[in-house]
């Protein structure tokens, strides 16, 4: 059963030893609900990308408990995390990522093709839905260099949305945007909170994206200081 809380952490903290040990985040406590439009704001250094990297499970290394869609993330092995990272998960950073050897298409369908859940066919089609909810299905046959940067980074959300993640996690996901693309990407954002019940989790540096989010959990030292 999916629970409507999609991820929580539990009295999160982590440091760095390297020679002396320096605490990066203190005490982390939050989750994160089914439809939630979520910003994670805070200073350069702070633990934004530091706490969105536990979150996602790809950094294991740090005290407490993450739960995901309500199962402990304690003591799993790498290849089960990367499973729940592929299947319920969908990643936007700032940078897109996108393979130049391969269409949009293609790049949209990798992370399914991976997952093997659904037959190359369903994929494919999926694919193209999520192109055509992006309004840029016409880009679908064209690789991946002939795009603008807005365009990539909408393939980018479409290749996060492939897998039906029960969260989108984004790293600065507007960081290389200019403003006519940013409110493009946010626009998309909200629509997928609003109309597909989607939980989405954004560290951003921009205040004006920050403030038209549902949430913003702002960070300093480490610690949430409000949320």
């Amino acid at each position: 059963m999916q629970h409507s809380t999609i991820i929580e952490a539990k009295a999160i903290n982590k440091s760095f030893h390297d020679p002396i040990t320096i605490p990066i985040l203190k005490d982390i406590n939050l989750s994160v609900n089914k439809g939630e439009f979520t910003s994670i704001v805070g200073k350069s250094g702070c633990g934004k990308s530091t706490l969105l990297y536990i979150l996602s499970t790809m950094d294991t290394d740090y005290e407490g408990e993450l739960l995901i869609d309500g199962i402990s993330m304690k003591g799993k092995k790498e290849q089960d995390l990367a499973r729940v990272r592929n299947e319920k998960i969908g990643f936007v950073f700032q940078f897109h990522y996108l393979l130049n050897e391969f269409t949009v298409l293609q790049n949209v369908m990798l992370p399914g093709l991976k997952l093997n859940k659904y037959s190359e066919q369903e994929l494919e089609h999926r694919a193209m839905e999520h192109l055509r909810k992006l309004g840029i299905e016409n880009q679908a046959l064209k690789s991946a260099t002939q795009l603008s940067g807005g365009e990539k980074q909408r393939v980018a959300i479409a290749r996060a949305l492939i897998n039906d993640p029960l969260i989108i996690m984004g790293d600065e996901p507007t960081g290389n945007l200019d403003k006519k693309n940013t409110e493009v990407v946010f626009e998309i954002f909200q629509q997928l909170a609003t109309e597909y019940h989607q939980a989405l989790l954004i560290v951003t540096h921009d205040p004006s994206f920050a403030s038209r989010t549902n949430r913003i959990i702002e960070m300093e030292d480490g610690r949430i200081i409000k949320s």
